[in-house]
């Protein structure tokens, strides 16, 4: 969307491995958090309210962030500590806020994915703000953290 760096070769070579991807599914017309839907090359696909294509699926199979292992994020910008800069409505926030409260067990791991010209020294940082794991773009891949 919007200039964001694509998964999708990402997700066909994966898919030959058999590993399963979910795509992010707003539950409700005016949901403020996101579930995840089950993707595939047969998954059809409609628009939400802001035209992101998503799954079409029922609610019960729909996945909580929580049960994913990892959790590749299309960014508008980044910076080399983990923040990052997405479109502004705060969904993947509100949903990865369970975060917050884990010290030991993080689930799912957050890795960025951008093109390295996306990248700025230092982004603003608010309480409610979920830091990445980790970073890729086109010139190679970091862990970020303390």
């Amino acid at each position: 969307m919007d200039g964001e760096i694509s998964l999708l070769p990402l997700l066909q070579m994966a898919a030959a491995r058999k590993k399963r991807f979910y795509l992010p599914v707003l539950v409700k017309p005016f949901a403020r958090s996101l579930r995840f839907a089950s993707f595939s090359a047969k998954s059809v696909l409609r628009n939400n309210r802001f035209t992101i294509p998503e799954p079409q699926v029922k609610r019960r199979a729909q996945r909580p962030v929580r049960h994913l292992d990892l959790l590749l994020m299309p960014l508008v910008g980044f910076d080399r500590h983990g923040h990052r800069l997405g479109m502004g409505g705060g969904f993947y926030d509100r949903s990865l806020a369970h975060l917050h409260h884990r010290t030991a067990w993080q689930r799912p791991r957050l890795v960025g994915v951008a093109y390295s010209c996306q990248e700025v020294p230092l982004l603003p940082v608010e309480p409610w703000d979920v830091p990445l794991h980790a970073l890729c773009t086109e010139t190679g891949c970091f862990t970020v953290g303390p």
